[in-house]
């Protein structure tokens, strides 16, 4: 594990954050009409300290899920509180502070959704994902677990999926993580958080335990503007994205299908429905997947990127090349030019 001592003798940057809230929830399933049944906040300093933590139980007014996963019955939360009665708390460990959770896409959208459910907003205004900042620091992580980047830390796991433990592995793997990137000089990977503005009322599907599935009608499907900006081609592996790039979505996301393109949309992306030999960019979290997307990505040769890459690279999208003219196909300009 990093010795604080390596960054003692260096000045702190000035940019990063006052205090971070380090944050677990578990949820009824992944969908959009899914519901948070426990939540856990570890609140750090500047430098990653643990100040407090704070756990509760929710009450999802419905089937709990995956009870084999979470351990979390029917029985157990029927006299939990609900969310509108802890949002007040959870309010107060996050106000002021950035929030950071392994896959925080993830855990922001179900806080979000929760929020809104509420007639609320959540106080926090950024976000930091670890498994970007992981990327950023090059760890040598044989994948994006929080197992393996706990174990990187010498973190021991004890309850896997229990919101507390789940919270403090990754608050103790967050320092040494936050220490490396101050002693290197990296920018963390910080992005906004924007609230769940359009919601209504809509009650989940009918179901059996747990299964996976897409959700019902957060918000109206509606015809989006055409994009403003011509296709500038296709997204190169480890590079950025352009406005006017073509994006596709494939598969489940942790966040609200509707909310990430519309974050596509806003930094200027065209959202398509479907995968062409014009596709700049698949976005799936199951790349091996036999939907019709993935396959035609594969045939094509569509670059492919899973949801928390892809959350990153709107955080720093290129703007549209000047004159350039719309409807050129992705590929190197013709040798004329």
């Amino acid at each position: 594990m990093l010795d604080d001592r390596t960054t003692a003798a260096t000045a702190w940057p000035a940019a990063y954050p006052s205090g971070y809230a380090v944050v677990d929830v578990e949820t009824t399933g992944l969908a959009r009409d899914d519901r948070i049944i426990s939540a856990a906040v570890y609140r750090l300093d500047a430098r990653g300290r643990v100040e407090d933590h704070w756990y509760t139980l929710v009450n999802p007014e419905r089937d709990p899920g995956p009870v084999w996963i979470h351990g979390l019955t029917s029985d157990v939360l029927e006299g939990a509180p609900l969310f509108g009665e802890i949002a007040g708390e959870l309010s107060s460990r996050l106000e002021g502070r950035v929030l950071v959770a392994h896959n925080a896409s993830f855990d922001w959208g179900m806080i979000s959704r929760e929020y809104a459910r509420a007639r609320g907003q959540a106080p926090t205004r950024q976000r930091l994902c670890t498994i970007a900042l992981a990327k950023e620091l090059r760890l040598p992580l044989p994948n994006l677990k929080l197992e393996s980047l706990a174990a990187h830390f010498g973190v021991v796991q004890q309850r896997a999926h229990h919101a507390l433990d789940d919270a403090r592995v990754l608050a103790e793997a967050f320092r040494p993580s936050l220490h490396a990137a101050a002693r290197d000089g990296v920018r963390l990977p910080l992005l906004e958080c924007l609230p769940l503005t359009e919601w209504t009322q809509s009650p989940p599907a009918p179901r059996v335990g747990y299964q996976s599935s897409y959700g019902h009608g957060w918000r109206p499907s509606r015809k989006r503007p055409p994009c403003p900006h011509p296709n500038p081609g296709r997204y190169e592996p480890g590079g950025r994205l352009r406005q006017g790039m073509r994006v596709a979505f494939s598969g489940d996301t942790s966040t609200e299908r509707e909310l990430l393109e519309d974050r596509a949309v806003e930094a200027g992306l065209h959202v398509a429905t479907s995968v062409s030999r014009l596709t700049s960019l698949l976005v799936t979290n199951d790349p091996g997947a036999s939907t019709s997307k993935a396959v035609k990505a594969a045939a094509y040769g569509t670059p492919v990127v899973d949801e928390a890459a892809f959350t990153q690279l709107l955080g720093d999208v290129l703007p549209a090349a000047p004159g350039a003219a719309r409807g050129r196909p992705p590929g190197p300009a013709p040798a004329s030019e």
